[in-house]
């Protein structure tokens, strides 16, 4: 049985994280495509700038193009080296001015977000109608070449848009032609709050979806141990009862036996004695079975039959026939309070009230101190044993029915594992209260309240 459970458990685990690893892909791939969906957006909203700007600053578009025109000729005379062409391209006096100019339009026509860009140069490539193409230079998009914009990096940057420009001139007679490429890119200050916003009803159905997960295989945990532990608690009952059933049944069985023979049954002294015994297992058989049946009913079933009583009085005749059947145990009375009048049901209370007693001289007692007093209306009875007492984490389950505390070996104490949850009942049927206080070693201390 144990095994099963594990091993039901253990799969029940890898179902869970398979299920929860599958909840995650799909929430990662939602996500991977809301991203690609807002770069999209962005791509077509800043498609409404044109690619040369010229709708920006004419101006300072006619000037790039007469900056680029004079150092393609500069080159071409070899006045200027690459590198110095490359310099003078990056470092121009307009490149403020129209970072300043395309960065309002944003602002201006995207006022719900906040865009940092860079315009980087990939290509400057001069074609002479008498020599080959001369690349001044052609590289992969760097930052370092940027054009315009305020980004400083482009790594977490997406491409917006790639521009090929061409520039046709003449020097000396001699027709060449400029070949540019530059290329956009965009990033969206806390685009991941955006895209996370925007998923916002998806994350909440997964999180509800791996909790609901999660909670049905805690409660689907707890019903297995549930189950285990009442399939414990029964094995641990029947194996009680066979115990305790099978001392009277083979004294029965040995007396039967014995009545057999003649000799017994013409000696008067032996039959009655074997008969009282006969008598006496029969009574305990039937103990055992009332025991049993009464205390599978519960506080409201049971029927109580009440009458007015003097409780300190009442108290002590129970003290007075304890003491003949344990002559040994010293039993110290402390009553608070004086002729104390309640309702309630003499039989079951007495049998209520044994119940603890034995328990404390089943479990090592040898001095019992039975106290009362009036606590806030309430008439209570505190019965405290020096025992072996009860350790912290069984108390709560004393009163639960059935349940027995282990002390090694099963069988050491006797009994059913019925008495206080009898007591429980009992106490609750009078609508009042129990309640248990020990240390290991140090006793235990019952206190009843009952209503006044």
């Amino acid at each position: 049985m144990k095994q099963r459970i594990n091993l039901l458990i253990a799969l029940s685990v890898v179902a869970l994280i398979v299920l929860s690893l599958v909840q995650c892909y799909l929430v990662k791939t939602t996500y991977d495509y809301k991203v690609a969906q807002f770069h999209t957006e962005i791509k077509n909203e800043i498609a409404n700038i044109s690619n040369n700007y010229s709708d920006i600053d004419s101006v300072l578009v006619s000037r790039k193009e007469a900056l680029y025109k004079q150092l393609s000729e500069n080159y071409i005379q070899g006045k200027k080296s690459k590198i110095d062409i490359k310099t003078g391209i990056l470092y121009n006096e307009y490149q403020d001015a129209l970072t300043q100019k395309i960065q309002r339009k944003f602002e201006r026509e995207l006022p719900n977000l906040k865009i940092d860009f860079a315009i980087v140069l990939n290509k400057f490539i001069l074609f002479q109608n008498t020599k080959k193409a001369d690349t001044i230079f052609s590289e992969k998009p760097f930052i370092k070449n940027k054009l315009y914009g305020n980004l400083a990096s482009l790594n977490h940057a997406f491409l917006v848009r790639n521009y090929v420009g061409t520039t046709n001139g003449t020097y000396n007679n001699e027709d060449y032609q400029l070949l540019t490429e530059d290329s956009m890119y965009v990033s969206v200050i806390d685009w991941e709050t955006i895209i996370l916003r925007r998923m916002t009803f998806i994350l909440i159905l997964s999180l509800l979806s791996i909790l609901t997960l999660i909670t049905l295989f805690v409660i689907a945990l707890k019903a297995l141990i549930k189950q285990k532990k009442v399939s414990d608690v029964k094995t641990d009952f029947i194996n009680n009862i066979t115990h305790e059933l099978k001392t009277p049944l083979a004294t029965l069985g040995i007396s039967t036996k014995i009545l057999e023979k003649k000799d017994v049954r013409d000696n008067d002294e032996s039959f009655n004695a074997i008969v009282n015994t006969i008598s006496r297992q029969n009574n305990r058989l039937q103990n055992l079975i009332d025991q049993v049946m009464a205390n599978s009913l519960t506080e409201n079933q049971i029927e109580l039959q009440k009458e007015q009583i003097e409780t300190e009085d009442f108290l002590r005749s129970i003290i007075d026939d304890f003491k003949l059947t344990y002559p040994k145990i010293n039993i110290i009375t402390d009553f608070q309070t004086d002729k104390t009048n309640l309702v309630l049901d003499k039989f079951h209370l007495t049998t209520a009230l044994l119940n603890v007693l034995e328990n404390a001289v089943k479990y090592g007692s040898n001095t019992i101190i039975l106290k009362t007093k009036l606590v806030q209306n309430q008439f209570s009875i505190s019965i405290e044993d020096d025992g072996i007492g009860i350790s912290k984490n069984k108390q709560p389950l004393l009163f639960e029915k059935f349940y027995r505390v282990e002390q090694g070996n099963l069988h050491n104490t006797k009994g059913l594992g019925l008495g206080l949850y009898y007591v429980d009942q009992i106490i609750k049927a009078h609508q009042g209260s129990i309640a248990v206080m020990s240390d290991l070693g140090k006793g235990t201390q019952f206190t009843i309240l009952l209503k006044v």
